[in-house]
């Protein structure tokens, strides 16, 4: 089991040019980092639609990456280690 938690909403997203490039937006469930994974190539072209799913996703993976370091350093009393 992945400790990444992938963005569901952008299963459908390709790229533009109408190659099979896929994106994903993950959040790391123990550490609150976030992936921005392009798949399949380095790049990939979005339309605007695709590209404001995508600053979506990422905005929410923030959201949530905050929650898990704020719970870690609730727990602990100290800043989570990544944030030094």
């Amino acid at each position: 089991m992945s400790a990444f938690a992938s963005e569901p909403g952008l299963d459908d997203i390709r790229d533009a040019a109408g190659h099979d490039t896929e994106v994903d937006v993950a959040v790391h469930l123990h550490d609150g980092t976030i992936r921005l994974s392009i798949l399949w190539t380095q790049e990939i072209l979005l339309n605007a639609d695709d590209a404001d799913q995508v600053a979506q996703a990422l905005q929410r993976a923030a959201e949530h990456a905050r929650r898990i370091t704020a719970t870690r350093k609730d727990r602990t009393g100290q800043p989570a280690p990544e944030s030094y």
